[in-house]
C-alpha cells in the first residue's frame, strides 16, 4: 500500500511551521493512543503513521530531502524494511504528551509497542541548535550568492578541554544513577505496572559528576564566543525556506557534540517588484499618447534595463510577459517570467497649452459624449485619424 503524503497524515499545508507540525502531532497522538483505543488495529497504524510522518517532518534536514524527492528522499533513513520504532528519535515529545494524559512524567513507549526501551544512554548532551535570519533582496534571490553571517555561540573552555573539570581534577560516576544517567520508579495504574523513568538530576544525564568545576566555565565546560560563517545560499530562494549548517550551532556541555545553525530566508520588499512564485510583476506607467501611439520604452529587471514595445492602442491594465525574466527555480532548470502591467497616467495640473490640446481633440470628437461600446482609446485614435 503506498504511503500517504506525511503533511497528510498530519493534517497541515507545506508551508506549517515547526511548532504547528508538533501541535498536530501531539493532537493525533492523543486521538490515537492505544490505551484511548483498545484492540483497534486501525488506530494503532494512524498513531505508528503519525510518528513516522513527525520523524521526517520535524527533522530540518529530512524534512527539505522529503519535500524535494518524496518518500524516496528519506527512505535510506529507515533502513530496508522501512519506519521501525528504534529510529523515533523524539522520546522526549511522548513523554510531554503522555505525560499530560497519564497525569505523570515518564513514558510507557516501550510497553505498547514491545520496544523494551532499555534506557538513554549516559554522556554529555547535544547542545542547541541557533537560528540565523539572513534578509536577501530579489536582485540576491535571483542570481544566489554566498553570505557570511555572525554570530555568537558557546565553544568548548580552552582551559578544561570542555570537560567542565579544574585541571588537575577529573569526574566521578554519579552517586544516585550509578552512571546510567536516569532515575527510574515502578508504580501501579489502571493500566498495569508502569516505569517512570526521568533524566537524573544530579548528573543531568550524563552519568558522571565533577570533583572540582572548572574556574573559567563553571563547569559548564563551554564559553560563548563570537563566530563568522560561511553560507551558500541558491538562486531562487523565498522568504520561509531555511539552511541547515550541521554541528555549527552551540557545542554540548562537557564535551557534548554540537548542534546545527539554521540560516531562516527572509526577503526584502523590493521599491519595484512584486514576487509571485518565480514570476515578479512591474507596473509601467505610461502617458494617454504613449498609449494611443506606441512607444519603446526601457524597463527595469532584475540584470538590468531591457527596451520593451508598447505596440498603438495599449489599454489599461494590459499585461506583456518577458519570458525568463523572472527568479530562478529552485535547484532546478529555467525561470520565472517578468509580467509588465501597463498603468496609463492621467496628468494633473494641467497648463494652458495641455488644456487647449485636449479641448481641440474634444472638439475633434463631436462635443458628444463617448459611445459606451467604444473606449477613450479607441476614440483617440479614430480623432487622430
Amino acid at each position: 500500500m503506498a504511503k500517504r503524503d506525511y503533511y497528510e497524515v498530519l493534517g497541515l499545508d507545506r508551508n506549517a511551521s515547526p511548532e504547528e507540525i508538533k501541535k498536530a502531532y501531539r493532537q493525533m497522538a492523543l486521538k490515537y493512543h492505544p490505551d484511548r483505543n483498545p484492540d483497534d488495529k486501525d488506530a494503532e497504524d494512524k498513531f505508528k503513521e503519525a510518528a513516522e510522518a513527525y520523524e521526517v517532518l520535524s527533522d530540518a534536514d529530512k524534512r527539505v530531502r522529503y519535500d524535494r524527492y518524496g518518500h524516496q528522499g528519506v527512505t535510506s533513513d529507515f533502513g530496508a524494511g522501512g519506519f521501525q520504532w528504534t529510529h523515533f528519535s523524539h522520546m522526549g515529545d511522548f513523554d510531554d504528551i503522555l505525560g499530560s494524559f497519564f497525569g505523570r512524567s515518564g513514558t510507557i513507549f516501550g510497553d505498547l509497542f514491545g520496544t523494551a526501551r532499555t534506557g538513554r544512554r549516559a554522556g554529555p548532551q547535544r547542545g542547541s541548535d541557533l537560528q540565523v535570519k539572513v534578509q536577501l533582496t530579489l536582485e540576491e534571490i535571483a542570481k544566489g550568492l554566498q553570505r557570511t553571517i555572525s554570530l555568537k555561540r558557546l565553544e568548548g573552555c580552552e582551559t578544561c578541554h570542555g570537560s567542565g573539570a579544574k585541571p588537575g581534577s577529573g569526574q566521578k560516576t554519579c552517586p544516585v544513577c550509578r552512571g546510567t544517567g536516569e532515575v527510574r520508579q515502578v508504580s501501579q495504574s489502571f493500566f498495569g505496572s508502569v516505569i517512570n523513568v526521568a533524566v537524573c538530576a544530579q548528573c543531568r544525564g550524563e552519568g558522571k559528576v565533577i570533583e572540582q568545576p572548572c574556574p573559567t566555565c563553571r563547569g559548564e565546560g563551554r564559553v560563548q564566543k563570537s563566530v563568522t560563517l560561511n553560507v551558500r545560499i541558491p538562486a531562487g530562494v523565498s522568504s520561509g525556506n531555511y539552511i541547515p549548517l550541521r554541528e555549527q550551532g552551540n557545542v554540548g556541555p562537557r564535551g557534548g557534540p554540537p548542534g546545527d545553525v539554521i540560516v531562516l530566508i527572509e526577503e526584502e520588499e523590493h521599491p519595484h517588484f512584486d514576487r509571485h512564485g518565480n514570476d515578479i510583476v512591474y507596473e509601467l506607467p505610461i502617458s494617454f499618447s504613449q498609449a494611443a501611439l506606441g512607444d519603446a520604452m526601457e524597463v527595469p529587471t532584475l540584470t538590468g534595463k531591457v527596451k520593451l514595445h508598447i505596440p498603438p492602442g495599449t489599454q489599461p491594465g494590459k499585461v506583456f510577459r518577458m519570458r525568463g525574466k523572472g527568479i530562478p527555480h529552485l535547484n532546478g532548470y529555467g525561470n520565472g517570467d517578468q509580467l509588465v502591467k501597463v498603468i496609463v497616467w492621467t496628468p494633473t495640473n494641467l497648463g494652458e497649452r495641455e488644456k487647449k490640446l485636449f479641448r481641440e481633440l474634444a472638439t475633434l470628437e463631436g462635443g458628444k459624449a463617448p459611445a459606451a461600446d467604444k473606449s477613450f482609446f479607441e476614440r483617440l485614435k479614430e480623432a487622430l485619424g
